[in-house]
């Protein structure tokens, strides 16, 4: 796959074929690409868990919150198209700086970019429940979960799309829940001098 095209095609993908899990070989490279991700003074304070397990999982899918735009009923993957693994993003809770969000980005990017570059979809997610899910991981009470990220093989379509008439960025669905995602042009909000 060419740049470009990974870039125009790694979109967020909220509905998974919850049958198909990910290949060790995926997540090894996951891991390489969380690995050599940019950091601010090469402090490297993040911390992944990797959660494979169909039971962990699962159990964690109630406290992950879909598509903000979108109504609840609309927005949440139903059975069948959950995630099957999802990435759960830590930092030492003393390691907050000016740079933890920028870090947590590239880092991210870079997971889901690997993560891509084998047709598995993804979504960032921030607003989780992170009391259930640390206890669910029994996660380190000295680390913090900033982010999680869903995985799997995409059971649906999420496509760029030009802004309606009036300019609205509000991404939307199809009736066969394929997602479109309105995107400005470059030379609307990009100057070259």
């Amino acid at each position: 796959m060419e740049i470009m095209e990974l870039l125009q095609t790694k979109r967020t993908y909220r509905r998974f074929d919850q049958s198909r899990p990910i290949p060790r070989q995926v997540v090894d490279d996951m891991m390489e690409a969380a690995r050599l991700a940019s950091c601010a003074g090469n402090k490297q304070p993040l911390r992944y868990l990797a959660v494979c397990s169909e039971e962990l999982v699962e159990q964690i899918f109630p406290f992950t919150y879909w598509a903000a735009a979108l109504t609840d009923a609309v927005g949440r993957p139903k059975e069948g198209s959950h995630p099957v693994m999802y990435w759960a993003v830590l930092c030492d809770r003393d390691a907050k700086d000016f740079g933890l969000g920028v870090d947590a980005g590239l880092a991210m990017d870079n997971i889901i970019a690997a993560a891509w570059y084998h047709g598995v979809g993804s979504c960032m997610m921030g607003n989780i429940n992170r009391d259930k899910i640390r206890e669910i991981l029994s996660v380190d009470p000295s680390l913090e979960i900033l982010y999680m990220i869903a995985f799997g093989y995409p059971a649906h379509r999420s496509t760029v799309v030009d802004p309606d008439a009036a300019g609205s960025l509000n991404y939307y669905m199809d009736e066969d829940e394929n997602f479109y995602v309105p995107k400005r042009k470059a030379s609307d909000f990009i100057e070259i001098k």
